[in-house]
């Protein structure tokens, strides 16, 4: 497998993201070590709370989260997915599949022996994130699930077609332009460009590329078996969980209901709707989603 990493320079100076990088090497099965970057901050000794991003983001998207819920007395960790960010790249298309992107972050989450675990997921960060939870339920304490879902081959959304259409025919793939289009707000310049980061050119994009591709939609789709035996351990899962989803995400507008249903621990708790939050809520609602998650936190422990 050939793996690309991102120049250094290219993160320097990134507004709003003054922490230090954290990295974890992983072995894939054929061998090939991949460095995982992530962001930890806040006390060692206390419960994390784990903020994992979709697609085409990046750590960066909690680069507001990060110091408010230390402030509260968290711990805050925030891993770059492969692909992205400040983590390795591989350079073929091919080498990006479903279940090796769960691999890689199963042995990133128990080479750092993470427990007592809050959640905090969105987009491909919930596809991914729902399948550690699934794997290792005893490690996580609480979910808070957000503009995502766990799909199992039973369609999609008429916004989520529009965008696998577009992810796959424009020649170049803008990932910040894509950022600031699925926010409410707008986007600085200096933001867009903080986005655009991780990929000096087109080649380190193969990851951001074929992630829309991936996502079970159809009963042919790889992963379909593999996500409804997740859901099974879900439906089991009984510590709670939270949903705080969008009314302006196309892609993913409703799709709460799913897990307030099937979800045992969803049960009873105060379930949101982020009024005015795009798909990117981490970028709409930061000062709101940080006061839910260590409010809910604080209404769930012991």
């Amino acid at each position: 497998m050939e793996v690309l990493r991102t120049p250094e320079d290219r993160f320097e100076k990134l507004p709003d993201y003054p922490f230090a990088p954290h990295y974890q090497t992983v072995t894939d099965a054929d061998g090939t070590d991949l460095r995982i970057h992530y962001v930890d901050e806040g006390p060692r000794d206390a419960a994390p709370i784990l903020l994992l991003h979709g697609e085409p983001s990046w750590s960066y998207l909690y680069r507001k989260f990060v110091p408010d819920l230390v402030a509260r007395g968290h711990r805050v960790i925030a891993p770059d997915l492969i692909g992205f960010g400040k983590s390795d790249k591989p350079a073929a298309r091919s080498d990006y599949t479903y279940e090796r992107h769960v691999a890689w972050m199963s042995a990133w989450l128990t080479a750092l022996d993470l427990t007592e675990i809050t959640l905090f997921c969105q987009d491909w960060g919930g596809l991914i994130g729902l399948r550690l939870v699934a794997a290792f339920p005893e490690r996580f304490a609480r979910l808070v699930v957000a503009n995502t879902g766990l799909p199992t081959g039973s369609g999609s959304s008429e916004g989520f077609n529009a965008w696998l259409a577009f992810s796959q025919n424009v020649p170049q793939f803008p990932v910040g332009f894509i950022v600031n289009g699925g926010t409410a707000r707008d986007l600085s310049p200096e933001e867009i460009a903080a986005y655009d980061a991780p990929f000096p050119d087109e080649s380190y994009k193969e990851g951001a590329r074929e992630f829309p591709k991936l996502v079970p939609i159809t009963p042919e789709h790889p992963s379909v078996a593999e996500n409804q035996a997740a859901w099974k351990v879900l439906e089991q899962f009984d510590k709670p969980v939270l949903t705080a989803f969008s009314d302006q995400d196309a892609v993913t507008k409703g799709g709460e209901k799913v897990f307030i249903d099937r979800i045992p621990g969803a049960k009873g708790q105060p379930h949101t709707i982020i009024s005015g939050g795009g798909h990117f809520l981490q970028e709409d609602a930061p000062v709101q989603i940080c006061a839910l998650i260590d409010s809910f936190i604080r209404s769930n422990q012991g």
